[in-house]
């Protein structure tokens, strides 16, 4: 582990996540002194919380180049080190014709894109799933090409081959704010001293609003609580990674399965959903179907973090260093029941752990990954609104480009943060 932190680094990236360590990689490759400052540990939020799909089936379209360059990072990254990732191929499960005529019209708009997605009918789904099941689907949307990778590993893996190729990695190490000169980045402030730097690069997943702020950056940001369980191992001839609507699941490395639904998401009602109620209305409108909002104490645990901080004292960074919120067990254990009568295969699956993280969304559900505008020497990536892991290598390899002003090899337009302005 890394213990001294260097004077100078050509990148000093905030987040120690799946993005900034892919990030990092990508940097330390190009030949770049990079520091990667963590103030909790290496993947310790939502980066190792999540479902762990590689997925692109279902995505934003203007997310689906990113993802099928992340799926074939995947397949390079798994040839170099164990992050757990599997090619076993993902589906959207429909019980409707209606959900089939949906699954379609995103099949069209997607093949400018080339991905090699397809329809499956009913009948061909038994052969498709490899368990019986109880229901009567009326097909799904299927992508081969998918798969899913171990969260409790991959970040860390990446972070192995990031140090190899001569990057730092700095773990308990909080950076408290920009370091500026002349109104241009000259490096961080951390809680451990200054570090100069010609380009910092913000990966701070649900922290990344407050850190802006201080700064005088505005990013609309919030954070959204997501639950997961796993069960014990069993065998159910399933392998594929699928989304029946009311549950999800997908094996794991480990032989049981990760279970959720994208109703176990709850948004706590905080002062900062209130200053951008008009910028996300619009969203919350839309998902209100899966997003439940909750009025809690953690209105006002936010309600008291300061929002602007001085860099010579502990920061809320430091008093807070990981967001680890319980796990939502009704809505969860809900999703196994519904797989279970689903699927009579799981029907002796029993959770063996449940945890939960926080999600960070905007409003159009669409990352930030660009340069900020007002701060030259200042790139954001953050925002990822739960699709972070999933093209996390490909991110960072954008990230990279973008940092070091190449061509890049995916069209960044729709991530700019002067979207919101």
């Amino acid at each position: 582990m890394d213990t001294r932190i260097p004077s100078h680094v050509d990148v000093a990236i905030i987040g120690g996540g799946i993005i900034g360590i892919s990030t990092a990689w990508a940097l330390a490759r190009s030949g770049l002194r990079v520091a990667v400052f963590e103030k909790g540990a290496v993947a310790g939020e939502q980066s190792s919380r999540n479902w762990g799909w590689i997925r692109s089936v279902g995505r934003d379209h203007r997310e689906l180049p990113l993802a099928l360059r992340a799926n074939a990072l995947w397949r390079e990254l798994q040839q170099q080190v164990d992050v757990g990732y599997r090619q076993r191929g993902l589906a959207y499960l429909g019980r409707s014709a209606a959900d089939m005529q949906g699954h379609a019209k995103w099949l069209e708009a997607a093949r400018p894109y080339a991905v090699p997605a397809r329809l499956i009918d009913a009948a061909g789904l038994p052969a498709l799933l490899g368990a019986q099941s109880a229901r009567d689907w009326a097909g799904a949307l299927y992508n081969a090409d998918d798969g899913v990778a171990e969260p409790q590993l991959a970040t860390a893996a990446i972070a192995g081959l990031a140090r190899a190729a001569g990057c730092q990695i700095f773990e308990g190490c909080a950076v408290r704010g920009l370091d500026l000169a002349a109104g241009k980045v000259s490096g961080v402030v951390t809680e451990r001293g200054s570090v100069g730097a010609a380009a910092v690069v913000l990966a701070g997943g649900a922290w990344s609003r407050l850190f802006c702020g201080n700064s005088g950056v505005s990013f609309p940001q919030l954070k959204v609580h997501a639950s997961v369980l796993r069960t014990t191992p069993l065998e159910t001839g399933m392998d594929l990674a699928i989304n029946g609507g009311d549950f999800t699941c997908r094996k794991r490395a480990d032989g049981g399965y990760t279970v959720s639904q994208l109703g176990a998401s709850t948004a706590d009602l905080t002062p900062d959903s209130i200053r951008l109620m008009r910028q996300f209305l619009p969203a919350w409108m839309s998902e209100r179907k899966y997003l439940k909002l909750r009025v809690g104490r953690r209105f006002f645990e936010e309600l008291m973090m300061p929002r602007r901080f001085a860099l010579d004292a502990p920061t809320p960074f430091e008093q807070h260093r990981v967001l680890d919120p319980q796990p939502g067990m009704a809505a969860i254990s809900t999703a196994l029941e519904k797989l279970k009568a689903a699927f009579p295969a799981f029907a002796a699956a029993r959770v063996a752990g449940a945890w939960a993280g926080m999600i960070d969304v905007t409003p159009d559900a669409l990352p930030v990954m660009s340069a900020v505008d007002s701060v030259p020497g200042f790139f954001l990536a953050s925002g990822f609104s739960g699709h972070g892991f999933g093209i996390g290598p490909a991110a960072g390899e954008l990230m990279s480009e973008l940092v070091q002003g190449k061509t890049p090899s995916v069209d960044p337009a729709a991530f700019r943060l002067s979207r919101f302005a």
